[in-house]
């Protein structure tokens, strides 16, 4: 319990001022590899994840998530963000249930968002959201571990790209106990400074899954830490791929070029 701890204070003190990357690996050997790169944090991607069982996002069962998270919580020293979905269930109290099994992972922090998976209402009506925000941050104060709460509204996502709506859902959530605020694939910079605004001076994360703002310029706009979703793992997947079509298509191997030592990487570990 008090690796935990000192993790879960480790994050908070992160959130505390400046601007950091918090990157998505996706199994324990990427957290690995983030973490000797000098990352202070991580968080595990849902679609990264779901991509190395064979399933598309959204297609994993709570059992094998909350195992993915022990595992990668155990592989590396930083805290790890579990990307905790929806909380894996509608209704409140069964998402403060599985957001307190989630917290004995290890993990120092975890993100709820409001996305219903219907695609004629994408988004959980405002007050279950809410309540779900509630269920989930009673949970952490019951659990003593001060695990950090990230609350998600999913608008730019699911297709209702209206930011008036996000910061009203955002605000909320974080009048309800949210620590950190998120909007996925917000990508203009007045929305990112409309959300920064609506929920200071509680911090807020930033998906970057393309190349459209720097750390430098993020932290300008005062976002606190910039996470990259299942973004990383898509370029290895990228990678990957090529190489395989070369080798399927044109019988030549010029894609193992260059390639790095992963085996010395981990030497030693």
């Amino acid at each position: 319990m008090h690796v935990q701890a000192d993790r879960v204070a480790a994050f908070h003190r992160l959130h505390s001022g400046g601007t950091f990357v918090m990157p998505n690996p996706w199994d324990p050997g990427s957290a690995r590899a983030l973490a000797g790169l000098g990352f202070p944090a991580l968080a595990t991607t849902s679609s990264g994840f779901a991509w190395t069982r064979g399933r598309a996002d959204t297609h994993v069962d709570l059992e094998q998530v909350l195992a993915h998270l022990q595992e990668v919580a155990d592989a590396v020293e930083v805290p790890v963000n579990a990307d905790f979905e929806g909380g894996y269930a509608v209704d409140p109290e069964q998402v403060a249930t599985n957001v307190s099994r989630a917290v004995a992972t290890g993990i120092a922090g975890l993100s709820i968002e409001d996305s219903s998976g219907d695609a004629s209402e994408p988004l959980l009506p405002f007050g279950v959201s809410l309540e779900r925000v509630r269920a989930a941050r009673r949970a952490i104060d019951e659990s003593g571990t001060g695990v950090l709460l990230t609350a998600r509204s999913e608008g730019f996502v699911v297709g209702r790209p209206d930011i008036v709506e996000t910061v009203r859902r955002l605000r909320a959530y974080a009048e309800a106990g949210a620590d950190c605020l998120y909007a996925p694939r917000i990508t203009s910079v007045e929305d990112v400074e409309a959300v920064v605004a609506a929920v200071a001076p509680k911090p807020v994360n930033l998906l970057i899954n393309a190349p459209f703002l720097t750390v430098a310029q993020a932290g300008e706009l005062g976002v606190r830490r910039i996470s990259v979703g299942g973004t990383l793992a898509r370029a290895a997947w990228g990678a990957f791929l090529g190489v395989a079509r070369e080798i399927a298509d044109t019988g030549t191997f010029s894609g193992f070029r260059d390639l790095p030592d992963v085996d010395g990487m981990f030497a030693g570990g």
